[in-house]
């Protein structure tokens, strides 16, 4: 989810759904040591819980990384051995580090010494010809035996070579038996799956096997989908979405953000698929796209999109 989730990003998606854990984007070790922290790190306390998911293969880097977002008030942070980006691999982190479990449990015990919260760990089931059997059964090993809290597995293969990351996505077909093995082999470890699950019914089918579920971006193109977690997962009682306070908790963010010289579109794009299938939504998308990202395009602009919407269509449809 690179260049998606940023700090906009979550800050919205926490307006619909208090109570999921929320992900940054993988930043790189080296960055976070050396770069514009505040940058890079910087969030708004709203978006509690939310982790911070590190790059890298250096485990006196990550340790001192990890570090560095525990002093960001993180609460959690997670190490990327899933990603195929031919970026992250030029860098030797990311799902090549699939090849070198006995690494990938150096980097996570560094890092557990370095800081009191949780440190998890998200990878793919296996690399190119590796037999997933063995490949994610040695990593999965070394990491918990390291002190991982909690193990999140995207349950296709990565091809480091002859796929781009967009059909890594895609073409490797998913395997979600593979990680149900992985969790009955583990009953009193934290298994968690991630992949190609659209919806929440979905998401529940999968917990009668694993321990958690990750959405990546059936929650970022239909962010709608958010709004029933906290029902569906947490106990909390159903209920009618109040978009009256997500209009105002969002205007006022965009306004305090361009105050301090950003624009509106920043915040906008990970906006666009809100009311996917709803009367008004494709007006909705055109204003987000178009107007919102004009020179000086300010909140007014927001609320226009967000009045095109039938909310009592919404309503029905829940």
């Amino acid at each position: 989810m690179m260049d998606w989730t940023d700090r906009h990003c979550r800050f919205f998606h926490r307006q619909l759904t208090r109570r999921a854990l929320l992900y940054t984007e993988m930043v790189v070790a080296d960055a976070v040591i050396h770069g514009a922290r505040e940058r890079l790190l910087g969030f708004d306390d709203v978006e509690h819980p939310v982790a911070l998911q590190l790059g890298g293969s250096d485990p006196i880097k990550l340790a001192e990384a990890a570090r560095i977002g525990e002093t960001f008030d993180y609460d959690e942070v997670n190490l990327n051995v899933g990603c195929p980006s031919d970026r992250v691999q030029s860098g030797t982190f990311g799902a090549c580090l699939m090849k070198t479990p006995a690494l990938v449990a150096e980097c996570v015990a560094a890092m557990k010494a370095s800081v009191k919260i949780p440190v998890t760990v998200k990878c793919r089931i296996g690399v190119d010809d590796q037999d997933p059997e063995s490949a994610l059964d040695t990593l999965a090993d070394g990491v918990l035996a390291a002190g991982a809290d909690a193990l999140w597995v995207h349950a296709r293969k990565a091809w480091l070579e002859g796929l781009s990351p967009k059909e890594n996505r895609e073409i490797p077909p998913l395997d979600y038996p593979r990680v149900y093995r992985l969790k009955a082999g583990k009953p009193d470890e934290f298994i968690g799956i991630n992949g190609g699950i659209q919806s929440l019914a979905e998401a529940s089918a999968h917990l009668s096997h694993v321990d958690g579920v990750m959405l990546g971006r059936a929650a970022y193109h239909t962010p709608g989908i958010l709004t029933g977690i906290d029902a569906a997962f947490y106990g909390e009682a159903p209920a009618a979405f109040d978009y009256s306070a997500l209009i105002d908790a969002m205007a006022g963010y965009a306004a305090r953000h361009i105050e301090r010289g950003g624009r509106l579109g920043h915040i906008t794009r990970h906006m666009v698929g809100l009311f996917h299938g709803l009367p008004g939504a494709r007006r909705f998308r055109q204003i987000l796209s178009t107007d919102a990202n004009k020179p000086g395009a300010g909140v007014e602009v927001l609320k226009s999109a967000f009045s095109a919407v039938d909310f009592e269509a919404e309503a029905e449809a829940a």
